[in-house]
C-alpha cells in the first residue's frame, strides 16, 4: 500500500509533466490516423510491385536539402517510436504510432518488412479501402 501512496505523491508533485504527456498523447491520437491516411494515399499504385525499393525521382533536384530532410525524418521517427512505446503503457494509439515511426525511419530490410506487412490480406484490403475512399487507384500486387 505504501507504493500507491508514493505514486500518488509523485503524480501530485509532477502534475505539469503529466499534463504535458497527456497533451502530447492527445495530439498524437488525433494526428496519427491523419498522417497514416496521407501517407497511404501519397504512395504510387505500383509501390509494392517491385522486390526492391526504387529511389524517388523527386529527390534529384534537392541535393543539398535531402540530407537535412533525411535527418529530420529519422529524428521524427525516433520521437514517434519512443512515444509509441510509451503509449503502450499510457493512453494513446501505441501500435499505430510505432507503425508510423517505422515508416519514417530508415533501416536495412525496411522495404521487405513493409511489403510483408502490406501483403497480409486484412492489411491489403484496408490499404486499398483507404485509397478508394480518397479517390486513388488501388495498390497493384507484384506478378
Amino acid at each position: 500500500m505504501r507504493w500507491i501512496n508514493s505514486v500518488v505523491e509523485w503524480a501530485s508533485s509532477n502534475d505539469t509533466l503529466l499534463w504535458s504527456l497527456f497533451a502530447v498523447s492527445l495530439v498524437l491520437v488525433l494526428l496519427t490516423p491523419i498522417a497514416v491516411v496521407w501517407a497511404v494515399i501519397r504512395l504510387p499504385a505500383d509501390y509494392f510491385t517491385e522486390s526492391r525499393r526504387q529511389p524517388l525521382g523527386s529527390w534529384h533536384g534537392h541535393a543539398f536539402l535531402r540530407p537535412a530532410l533525411l535527418v529530420i525524418k529519422n529524428l521524427l521517427g525516433i520521437v514517434l517510436l519512443i512515444a509509441g512505446l510509451a503509449m503502450l503503457i499510457v493512453p494513446g494509439q501505441g501500435l499505430l504510432t510505432i507503425a508510423v515511426a517505422l515508416v519514417l525511419l530508415d533501416f536495412p530490410g525496411k522495404f521487405r518488412l513493409e511489403r510483408w506487412l502490406a501483403m497480409r490480406p486484412a492489411v491489403w484490403r484496408s490499404l486499398n479501402w483507404l485509397r478508394k475512399r480518397a479517390g486513388y487507384k488501388p495498390f497493384r500486387k507484384s506478378a
